[in-house]
């Protein structure tokens, strides 16, 4: 856990939070996936106020860890060895692992097939798959964006200003003040509802930055599905 750290008690439970602070006027509480509490706060809040304010959503905190528990443990660490099994777009495909003299990686009924000319060095075929990935996640990621961005009365109001895919630790996407999108590079190995989902999610922020009732009453009239959307991105990338 980075930041500033505090904690509070909710009963038998305490509850750790880390406060980062920036330039904001309001705060902003969040449960990442690993169950970690995340504080969103401008300069000049004291972290006695910022204790109180915990305090009192500590019932949402507690059922938004509970909700992201019953998804661990998460998948551990690929090996990137012949036989291993990797999602793309919400579906296994197993890694075959072929000799060439020149690098490459394709999908073949059912297969990701990576051309190495080390095959038999793990090391090498991850860059080569995560190269893979990249490439993919540019592509794909694009072409969701305007499938989502058609789901808004007024497109053009919502288009970020740049789309940036990044390994990111927790998060699957933001939207920065400056309306500028960034994803997950991981998400491309969710289904592509899911991956509508974030995206549509993080383009209600331009006209709705916090998590209050316009936000989900905008996330509700565009994309009245979401919550089944985010619970099979959470059970499929768990």
């Amino acid at each position: 856990m980075t930041g500033e750290p505090g904690q509070v008690l909710y009963g038998e439970h305490v509850i750790a939070f880390s406060v980062v602070r920036r330039d904001r006027k309001t705060l902003e509480i969040a449960v990442e996936p690993d169950t970690s509490v995340v504080v969103a706060a401008p300069h000049d809040v004291s972290l006695e106020v910022i204790a109180e304010r915990v305090r009192k959503r500590a019932a949402w905190v507690r059922r938004q860890q509970g909700y992201f528990i019953q998804f661990m443990p998460r998948t551990p660490e690929r090996s990137f060895v012949a036989g291993e099994t990797h999602l793309y777009l919400g579906r296994q495909y197993r890694l075959k692992v072929v000799p060439h003299v020149q690098a490459n990686v394709k999908l073949i009924r059912g297969f990701i097939v990576v051309q190495s000319h080390k095959p038999r060095r793990p090391a090498v075929t991850r860059e080569l798959v995560a190269d893979w990935y990249r490439e993919r996640a540019s592509i794909k990621f694009r072409e969701r964006l305007e499938v989502s961005l058609a789901r808004f009365p007024d497109p053009e109001a919502f288009r970020p200003k740049g789309l940036i895919v990044r390994q990111l630790e927790q998060r699957w996407g933001s939207m920065s003040p400056s309306s500028r999108l960034l994803l997950n590079r991981r998400l491309i190995q969710a289904p592509t509802d899911a991956i509508d989902y974030v995206i549509t999610h993080e383009l209600c922020h331009i006209e709705e930055p916090h998590h209050g009732a316009a936000f989900f009453d905008l996330l509700g009239k565009v994309m009245p599905d979401w919550q089944r959307r985010k619970e099979r991105l959470e059970r499929v990338m768990a």
